[in-house]
Parts: C-alpha cells; structure tokens; sequence
C-alpha cells in the first residue's frame, strides 16, 4: 500500500483521491481551504444559491465513470437534470437565438431559424467537422498522458492533420464554416471556454460545440458544487483522509524522487506519491526547491496565461421574461473584448460578452418570486497594472465596472438593476486570493497557439513520484477534461509501489 499525499481539494484532487483509494493506496488530502471542491462551489445567502465556479455541466460520462468504479452510480448522489432548452443568445442588432440543450440538428436549425440565410446548414457542416475532430484527438490528447511529439504522431496521416487542422485557429475556422458574424460569435466564445482568444486558439476547440451539443448540457439540483459534495463524501467512504485550512509550503525531494510535503506548521508529512492539484506554475516556481523544477518553470512562464473573470452575485425580486437558464449577450465588437484582454494594455472591456447563469432551481431561490443570478464576465488578470494585468483591488475599481456592466445590460434591453435586493462581487484578486491561481487565471495558461497543447504541464512531472491534476495541468481545465485528467494520472500511479 502506497501513500498518496494530494495537495489540493479542487475537481481534480477530489476525483483522483476516490480512484486511487479503491485502488488499496492510502490517501491523505491537504487543502488550504476550510473546504473542498476548489473552483466549484456553490455559495449560499438569504435562501439564494450561487455556482460561483463552474456553472454548465458537460460530458456526464465522466463523472459516470469515475462513481461507478469507486461505488454507486453517479445519479445515486446527486440530481442529474438536462438544461432544456440549453442557451439564450443575445445580439447587439437585437436578434435573439434559443438553443436547445442537447441535439446538433436541433440547435442548427434554432440558429437558422433566428438568424436566416445559410445559418442552418453551415451550423451543420461546423458541428461535423468538430465531431470528426473529437472521434481523431480524444483517446490520443485527452484520454492519454502528453508524450511530446509521439503523441502528435497518433493523428499523423495527412488527413487527420487535415482534419483537426493544428494550425488554424478557431476564428479562422468560423471564417471558413460560417457566413453570418453573429454564429461567429457564438464560436469564438467556446476559446473562452479555456481562457483563451479565438484569434489565436487552435480549430480543434470546435469539438467544444460538438460535445456539448451531442452529450447535451446538465444541471444539477441545488448548484453544481453539490459534485464537490459528492466527491468529498465518495471520498471519504473510501478511506481518504482529509486535512482542511492546512497549507502545504514545499514538496520534498531526496534527491531523486519525491518523499513527501512541508506544512505551513513546519510538520512533514511523508509519502510515497505526491499528486499536485495546486496551480502547475504555483507547484514549480514556489512549492519544489530542485533543479529539475526549473525547466518546467520557465516554460510556464513563457506561455501566455489563461483570462480571468469579473462575477457579480445578484438576489433579485420578481422574475425576468424570456430568461434561460445560461444567457449570452454578445457586442457590436467582440474583438474590443480580447484587445483589453490580451492587449499591451489590458483594461476591463467596457462593451463586452456578458454571461448569466439564472437556473429554474427552486433549491437555488427563496421563493417562486425571486431569482439568483450569477453574471461573468472575461477579464485581464489580477496585478499590478503592468504586463497585462489590472489592479483589481484598488478602490473603487470592482464596484465601478460592476454599475457600468449593469448598465451596459439594460442598454442590450435587460434592465434588471431596480430589482437587485442585494449583490456581491468576485474579482480576480479573489480568485487569486482563494485559489493560489497566480492573478487569477481560470486554468493557469491559456490555449494561444499551435504549439499550446504541448506546452500545457504534463501530468507526470520530471520527479519521479510527483503528478499533476487539474486544470492548469494536461488535458486542461473544465469539468469533464479536470475528471479525464484525474483518470490518467491514477492510471500512471502504480498500484503497489511499497507493496502491500
């Protein structure tokens, strides 16, 4: 039996601990938080809920999986609703379109029929070419652990690199695909998705569209954070201990492999394994003191980091006609958006694509009359003003852009602002605050670039005996690619590395 220390109790800590204590090891979870679960949660006040992280669940299969081979199914834990129909978009010349959640056909021709022309069919033809993308790069990119360029190999023949286009971007591809600018828009947001920019994230993010709209998009009853919930409890009937608001300071290392964790206390915890579901660049700039650290460090540092959020909280009275359960309210000009981002000189976009989560969850709300928002909106990272970042915690600057996206939403023809009972705010320097996710990245680098995918962290670190989980990690971040990664990386552990 080996023992497992896992530094972080995100997604993918969470998900990795259950799958290797029903493999016989003996598991012990640090978290600096008072809780589990990370990213996801659901926040709580006056009756109303909250997904403050992940809001849209994907590709159930996944977590399917993983509670199936650690106990009971996953529908014996929490409440699994599709989201019916699935999106509200929104355009600035004052079109709207209804997608259903689930069903490609379906959602094509829910774009034909709102916007006209060729819509329909080239919705169709765009969906198409994500799947072929999907069916080529899942098992090789997203079901298997990185290895270089041999892992590039596995879709070498001249038509898959036809297919999955490794050096197109996705606005390229829209380019291509798609005739009418506002379905553009559409498929520029799934590089979002990833914290990326669609001018430079690669074509194969159109297998985003084609999952979700193939395996359909879910709910959860009470807010996505109950998963977390679920985990920790699987978890912990398995044998995991856990060890919450205790914060790790360093990763131990003899010399060749890692033997265990240093303790804000100055206690040393020993391990046989130690997986990393911290932040990849917090893990090698701050957390290991070896040499071979220092080459996974530098290229984190090179790479271009992933966009931030900006996210209110919003207790509304009344309810909202024509609102759905995930809305999108897209700019005249969304490149301004990624400009402000990814620019020289990052600022918060003043007309940006502004998201509302409003689910019809009565466990979410006080009473029939009543409605819980959570509005995001993309934003330049946390810091200190220069190298692309924005100082978030300088007075004044949260609750400023949150009047101004307010108003930039009752322009778009949603005012909502007279019904606010109370908000709160989140900015990047919270989520760098309370996650260690350095400014505040969503999923530590971003998708820019052909090479990207490749310079993602890979889940087996050069210390032998220390992986990586997780978003900032190899396949990437999102609900069903954290879960494929908490599969690999239990694959990669060997079952009985002291014996039993």
């Amino acid at each position: 039996m080996s023992r497992v220390v896992v530094i972080g109790a995100g997604v993918g800590g969470l998900a990795v601990a259950a799958r290797l204590a029903v493999r016989r090891h003996d598991v012990t979870v640090i978290e600096q938080a008072d809780r589990t679960g990370g990213k996801l949660h659901t926040y709580r006040r006056d009756g109303f809920a909250f997904d403050t992280g992940p809001s849209l669940f994907t590709l159930p299969a996944v977590y399917r999986d993983l509670f199936l081979k650690t106990g009971a199914a996953l529908e014996e834990s929490v409440d699994l609703q599709p989201v019916e129909p699935g999106f509200g978009y929104h355009f600035a010349d004052g079109t709207t379109a209804v997608v259903p959640g689930v069903d490609p056909a379906r959602a094509a021709r829910a774009f034909g029929e709102a916007l006209g022309g060729s819509a329909e069919a080239d919705w169709r033809r765009l969906i198409d070419r994500g799947g072929q993308m999907w069916r080529l790069t899942r098992e090789p990119f997203l079901q298997s652990p990185l290895d270089g360029w041999r892992t590039l190999m596995k879709v070498a023949s001249p038509s898959a690199i036809r297919t999955v286009a490794p050096r197109t971007t996705l606005r390229d591809l829209g380019t291509e695909y798609l005739a009418d600018a506002r379905l553009r828009q559409v498929l520029d947001r799934y590089a979002t998705y990833s914290g990326s920019d669609p001018r430079k994230a690669p074509a194969v993010f159109a297998t985003i569209p084609y999952m979700e709209q193939t395996f359909g998009a879910w709910h959860l009853g009470g807010g996505l954070g109950t998963l977390a919930d679920a985990l920790e409890l699987r978890a912990r009937e398995r044998g995991v201990t856990f060890r919450l608001s205790t914060d790790v300071r360093e990763v131990l290392v003899d010399g060749t492999s890692a033997t265990g964790v240093r303790l804000d206390t100055g206690e040393t915890v020993d391990a046989d394994i130690i997986v990393a579901n911290a932040d990849a660049h917090h893990l090698y700039a701050d957390l290991l003191h070896d040499p071979r650290a220092r080459k996974p460090a530098q290229s984190l540092a090179k790479a271009a980091p992933a966009l931030s959020g900006f996210v209110m909280l919003l207790a509304l009275r009344g309810r909202t006609p024509g609102i759905h359960h995930h809305n999108v309210w897209f700019p005249e000009n969304y490149d301004d958006e990624f400009d402000a981002i990814f620019g020289r000189n990052a600022r918060p976009a003043r007309d940006p694509a502004i998201y509302a989560c409003v689910p019809d969850d009565p466990l979410m709300r006080p009473d029939d009359d009543s409605e819980a928002w959570f509005i995001l909106v993309n934003t330049p990272r946390n810091g200190d003003g220069s190298h692309g970042t924005v100082n978030w915690s300088a007075p004044g600057t949260a609750e400023q852009y949150a009047d101004h996206l307010l108003a930039v939403l009752a322009k778009r023809g949603t005012d909502i602002r007279d019904r606010v009972l109370w908000r709160e705010l989140r900015t990047p320097a919270d989520l760098e605050r309370t996650t260690r996710a350095p400014g505040g990245s969503i999923y530590g680098s971003s998708s820019n670039g052909p090479r990207a995918a490749f310079q993602r962290p890979a889940n087996r670190s050069p210390i032998p005996g220390l992986y990586l989980v997780g978003g900032s990690a190899h396949p990437g971040g999102g609900l069903p690619l954290v879960g494929m990664g908490a599969e690999i990386v239990a694959d990669l552990i060997p079952r009985n590395r002291t014996g039993d």
